[in-house]
C-alpha cells in the first residue's frame, strides 16, 4: 500500500464536488430565523488510478454568515478542482494560492481533504489520543429557540441526557420568557451543579444591550455570546468592559483573516472568550492563529461546530482535542440530521468521544 501511494504521489491529484442535503430532525431556531435543511458540499482529493484511496473535507456554509455565499462559490470551486486537477502533492500551505479568504468554508473543506489523504486516508487528520478513543470532549447540550414550553422540553431533555453545560439560544421570543426559562433551571439547578452559557446571535441592540445583561446576570451565567451585531467595535468593546457577564465573541471574527486585523480587534474589543468556528474561519490553520493571539493577551476560547454533517465534525473535534481542554466544547451537532453519516463519532453523557471499532459509512454520499 505505501508503495502504491508513492506512485500516486508522483502523478496529478482529482478532486471531485458532491452535493449533499442534510435534513434536520426538529426545527432549529435561531434569532435569524428557522431551519430545517442545508445543503453541503464533499470534497474528495484522491489520485485517479486508485480512487478508493481518497481524503474527505466538507464545505458547509451558513446562510446568512458565510462569506462564501457572498460570492460565485461554484465557480470558487470550479476553480479549485481545475487548479488541483494540475499539481502532483498538495499540502495545507497551498491553500491560500488555490482558494481566495474570501471563501473560508471552502479553504476549511480542501485543508481537511488534504489532511486526510496524506494521513492515509482513514478519516484521521490527528494523531491524538481523541482518535485512539483514549480520550473524550466535554461538550456543551444545546437548546435551540422555540416557544417556552418547546425550550423547557429541550431544556430537560439535555439534563437528563447528562449534560453538564447547558447552552442557550435567546433572542428569538419574549425576553420575560427566556428570563422565565433560565429562572427554572436556577430554581432546579445550582451554578455548580449546571452551567449555563447563552447565544443572543446579536440580537439586543447596543442600548439596550446593558440592562439586557443585567438582569441576566441574576442567574449566573457563564458567558454570553455575542450580544449585539458584529461590527461595532466601540459597542463591543464597551459591553466588554461594562457587562456583569462575560462576553464571547463569536460572528465578530467572521472575515478576518490577516494576524494584524486579528489582534487590532482582540486588542480594540478586549473579550474574555473567542468560539471558533473554523467553517466560518478559514479552516484549522485560522483557528490555530486565533487561539496563538488570544493566548497571548490572556483571551480563552472553545471550538465550536456550524451546523456541519459529520464529516466537518470529526475534523474539527480532531483538531480541538490537540488542546488541553478545559472548557465545553461546542461539538454536540452531530445528532442534528436524520441523513447524517455514519461515523465513530459518540455522544455519551456530555462528551464527545470516537469509537475506533466503528467504522465510516459514506453510501450516502456515494451511492
Amino acid at each position: 500500500m505505501i508503495v502504491g501511494r508513492e506512485i500516486w504521489l508522483n502523478r496529478v491529484m482529482k478532486l471531485d464536488i458532491q452535493k449533499y442535503h442534510l435534513d434536520f430532525r426538529f426545527e432549529a431556531g435561531t434569532s435569524r430565523g428557522v431551519m430545517t435543511s442545508r445543503d453541503t458540499y464533499f470534497l474528495k482529493l484522491y489520485h485517479p488510478e486508485n480512487p478508493e484511496f481518497f481524503g474527505i473535507g466538507e464545505c458547509g456554509p451558513l446562510n446568512g454568515l458565510s462569506p462564501d455565499l457572498n460570492g460565485d462559490l461554484l465557480s470558487a470551486m470550479a476553480h479549485c478542482i481545475t487548479t488541483v486537477s494540475s499539481v502532483d502533492q498538495l499540502n495545507v500551505s497551498q491553500l491560500e494560492s488555490i482558494i481566495p479568504n474570501e471563501f473560508p468554508a471552502l479553504q476549511f473543506a480542501l485543508e481537511t481533504a488534504i489532511l486526510d489523504f496524506n494521513k492515509g486516508g482513514s478519516r484521521i487528520l490527528f494523531d491524538n489520543k481523541f482518535c485512539k478513543s483514549h480520550l473524550s470532549i466535554p461538550i456543551n447540550g444545546l437548546v435551540w429557540m422555540g416557544d417556552k414550553e418547546l425550550m423547557m422540553q429541550r431544556l430537560i431533555s439535555k439534563i437528563d441526557e447528562g449534560f453538564q453545560c447547558i447552552k442557550i439560544k435567546i433572542g428569538g421570543i419574549y425576553f420575560e420568557e427566556e428570563l422565565a426559562l433560565l429562572g427554572y433551571i436556577r430554581s432546579h439547578y445550582t451554578e455548580s451543579e449546571i452551567t449555563i452559557r447563552l447565544d443572543a446571535n446579536g440580537a439586543f441592540k447596543p442600548q439596550e444591550a446593558l440592562k439586557k445583561l443585567d438582569q441576566l446576570s441574576k442567574f449566573n451565567i457563564h458567558s454570553i455570546e455575542q450580544p449585539i451585531m458584529a461590527g461595532d467595535w466601540e459597542s463591543m468593546r464597551k459591553i466588554c468592559n461594562e457587562s456583569p457577564i462575560p462576553i464571547a465573541l463569536d460572528e465578530e471574527l467572521i472575515g478576518i483573516s490577516a494576524g494584524g486585523l486579528k489582534m487590532q480587534l482582540l486588542e480594540t474589543i478586549k473579550p474574555n472568550y473567542i468560539i471558533l468556528k473554523p467553517t466560518l474561519l478559514g479552516g484549522l490553520e485560522q483557528s490555530k492563529e486565533w487561539i496563538a493571539l488570544a493566548s497571548e493577551l490572556g483571551i480563552r476560547w472553545w471550538v465550536t461546530s456550524a451546523l456541519e454533517s459529520n464529516i466537518g465534525l470529526n475534523a474539527i473535534a480532531q483538531f480541538v482535542s490537540d488542546y488541553p481542554l478545559d472548557l465545553p466544547q461546542g461539538l454536540g451537532t452531530g445528532q442534528l440530521y436524520h441523513n447524517n453519516i455514519g461515523s465513530p463519532l459518540e455522544m455519551d453523557h456530555g462528551y464527545l468521544r470516537y469509537n475506533a471499532n466503528k467504522s465510516w459509512d459514506l453510501n450516502r454520499i456515494y451511492e
